[in-house]
């Protein structure tokens, strides 16, 4: 027997495509989710945090060959 989400989504899918785009920006929009500028926030405040952490000497940098060689070695088989 089909829940109420597979009749809806039956329902949906026989939207035109201009009115399933409609519908998926407000269900999405009813999530709450951040928007594209808060990511975009979040991301620069995030790496002003580790350019400050650098310049206090709180972290320890590796070299970016380093790094890989590291993966390198783990994942090679």
């Amino acid at each position: 027997m089909p829940t109420a989400a597979d009749r809806v989504v039956d329902k949906a899918l026989e939207l035109p495509a201009d009115a399933r785009i409609d519908l998926v920006d407000r269900i999405l929009s009813s999530l709450n989710l951040p928007t594209r500028p808060d990511i975009d926030r979040m991301w620069a405040e995030e790496a002003e945090r580790r350019v400050a952490e650098i310049d206090r000497g709180e972290v320890e940098l590796v070299p970016g060959e380093e790094v890989f060689a590291k993966i390198r070695q783990k994942y090679a088989r």
